[in-house]
């Protein structure tokens, strides 16, 4: 079975990334797969890349570089706890 062609979309141009960008991407990134192409973003900001994470769209638009980010971020943002807090009940 062949490889489907790749649609190449250069976002670097989104300034204001909103919703509706983010909705724009997934309504053509379903076309493109409709018609038996896949979507390729390329230039993706850190605000853009964010709303669609949060939209849950990150593996639909950014492939497995939206599952890299995140573990990229986990590493860095972890939380250490370093002991119980006395509540002075006792």
């Amino acid at each position: 079975m062949p490889a489907p062609c790749t649609i190449v979309c250069d976002t670097s141009g989104v300034r204001d990334a909103d919703v509706g960008v983010v909705e724009a991407l997934a309504r053509l990134a379903l076309a493109a797969r409709r018609t038996g192409l896949e979507l390729a973003l390329v230039g993706v900001g850190s605000e853009l890349r964010e709303l669609i994470e949060l939209a849950g769209l990150g593996q639909v638009l950014l492939g497995g570089e939206a599952v890299r980010q995140a573990e990229q971020r986990e590493q860095a943002g972890g939380v250490e706890e370093e002991g119980e807090l006395d509540d002075g009940a006792g």
